[in-house]
């Protein structure tokens, strides 16, 4: 036996089961087919779902488990035989964010950024999909900040002796002995010096197997195998687009996935995924068709390919798929924000460790400097380099540009006419416009006020320089996977655990197979990874021999 428990990828959730296991003293091997560990993790914002947190209550939030339930529930419209397990894993969650997650957190070391972002506002239902408040808390150091406490403890349990770590290990195969999940086997890789984030060589030097009482699978989602995402488009969301920008390395490719199902464990709810439609070419791409998001305040007028404003409540931050499905609808893969240079320099952001390297690099002075008096230098960046922002001084300009990237599609006619009428309604305190009727709302949140929404004002006063940003969509998270029970032991097609086997993070839906059920409320990939990590520990600590 080489090992306790072999888990087979080193991102968020992996480390979490990893290091929860070797710390009980267990023999953990943990294989990683890139050169590095963190996986996705490593390039995230960092935010994180908490309920009732003490950042919340000094900012005047009043949440509670009974509200983010609600609002869970909005969201994941659950209805299918596959959700049940997926159901009570969100049910566990919901305690978890409510309870000891950030306590948990805390003593490892992690810290949050004390002002709360509220991400999915929603699509204006109290039992609809969105955060009812807010409730995404960004991790001090975003990504890599998470990261750090596991990937610590990690190197303190290999010194120890109890953690064995085998970068460049791709594993090929789950071995199933007498319907028993009892080692994996694959090939060790080339060396491959390319910087974090990078293809790598898939050049095989040698073969490898090892032998456990447990495999525990961590290996994410499809987010950069465009084939895959094609091939599982939901009907339900139109034809998916012919142009699409990925948001995750190459290695996301859905073959963990399969490896499962050829151990015979069941895949549930692939159609359910996680896409953005405020994509951006990045300027200085790492993988391939590498993308950025924009984490865009709520002023921006959204238009699609023609011109035309998207209905409400389909406006910036509110509802990412029912934004996206109508979207698909409209014949075009591209849509636009228009917005004056004053506004989008208080409201946009960029997702992405690298994108913020002053929270990243937990710099108050660089916070305070990019957040409060001007643009950061990643959006100046991509104001200055980016395929997709266009500037201009006045309208006629801005449309020309726009009509130069697609020639023929733009009505400027109506987008004029849309741009004139938001701006007639910001002429008193009262208006009719839902978006303006939300930004005065929001404005009475202080950490919206002080961080992300500007002051409502007419983008066509000649006092800004005015922006169009043509939007594509961005693959991402993988909200279907292997079907888990409560103790992230992998299920067969029959609703049998399968011996031996078990899924954490991305790779089981973040739990059960789908535990957002059609939509996220944002916050909950991350904390997905923690807990089914911690929950696939336990569930291990307590079975092996």
């Amino acid at each position: 036996m080489d090992a306790d428990v072999v888990v087979v990828g080193g991102g968020l959730a992996g480390l979490v089961v990893a290091t929860e296991v070797a710390s009980a003293g267990r023999r953990v091997l943990l294989l990683e087919q890139e050169p590095h560990l963190g996986g996705q993790a490593y390039w995230s914002f960092g935010g994180l779902f908490l309920v009732n947190s003490p950042e919340q209550r000094r900012l005047g939030i009043r949440d509670s488990l009974e509200l983010a339930f609600q609002d869970w529930l909005g969201a994941a419209g659950y209805h299918r035989e596959e959700d049940h397990y997926g159901q009570l894993w969100a049910q566990a969650y919901l305690s978890f964010a409510a309870g000891e997650k950030r306590a948990w957190l805390a003593s490892l070391g992690v810290r949050f950024f004390p002002v709360v972002g509220w991400a999915e506002r929603g699509g204006g239902l109290a039992t609809g999909h969105g955060n009812s408040v807010p409730r995404f808390h960004i991790v001090w150091g975003t990504g890599p900040g998470l990261l750090e406490p596991f990937l610590r403890r990690a190197e303190a349990l290999r010194e120890a002796g109890s953690l064995r770590v085998l970068l460049r290990h791709r594993v090929e195969e789950v071995l199933v002995e007498g319907g028993k999940a009892v080692g994996v086997a694959g090939v060790v890789l080339e060396e491959d010096p390319k910087p974090r984030g990078a293809p790598t060589s898939r050049k095989p030097l040698r073969a490898f197997a090892f032998r456990a009482q447990a495999v525990v699978l961590a290996t994410g989602g499809i987010g950069a195998n465009l084939d895959l995402v094609r091939r599982h488009w939901p009907e339900r969301m139109g034809n998916p687009p012919g142009r699409m920008l990925s948001g995750v390395p190459n290695h996301v490719d859905g073959s963990g996935l399969f490896l499962a199902e050829r151990a015979g464990a069941r895949l549930v709810n692939l159609d359910r995924m996680w896409h953005y439609p405020e994509g951006v070419e990045n300027h200085s791409p790492i993988w391939t068709n590498h993308g950025i998001r924009i984490l865009p305040g709520p002023s921006a007028l959204w238009v699609d390919a023609t011109g035309k404003r998207l209905p409400p409540p389909l406006f910036p931050g509110f509802d990412a798929l029912e934004t996206l499905r109508h979207l698909r609808q409209t014949g075009f893969d591209w849509s636009w924000f228009i917005l004056d240079l004053r506004t989008l320099k208080k409201e946009f952001a960029l997702s992405g460790s690298e994108q913020n390297p002053d929270l990243t690099g937990r710099s108050w002075f660089q916070v305070l400097k990019n957040r409060l008096l001007g643009t950061s230098a990643p959006v100046r960046a991509f104001l200055e380099r980016g395929k997709d922002f266009l500037v201009a001084e006045h309208l006629s300009d801005l449309l020309r540009k726009m009509d130069a990237l697609a020639p023929g599609v733009l009505d400027p006619v109506r987008l004029e006419a849309e741009l004139r009428a938001r701006d007639l309604e910001l002429l008193n305190p009262f208006a009719k416009d839902g978006q303006v009727l939300a930004l005065h709302t929001f404005r009475r949140y202080r950490g919206d006020r002080l961080f992300r929404v500007a002051k409502p004002a007419p983008f066509l006063s000649g006092k800004s320089p005015l922006v169009a940003v043509r939007l594509w969509t961005l693959t991402r998270k993988t909200l279907g996977g292997i079907q888990t029970d409560l103790k992230a032991r992998a299920l067969t097609p029959k609703g049998e655990p399968l011996p031996g086997l078990y899924a954490v993070g991305e790779a089981a839906g973040f739990g059960g197979g789908g535990f957002h059920g059609y939509k996220a409320l944002e916050g909950t990939f991350l904390g997905g990874c923690l807990f089914t990590g911690r929950q696939a520990a336990r569930a291990l600590l307590e079975g092996l021999e």
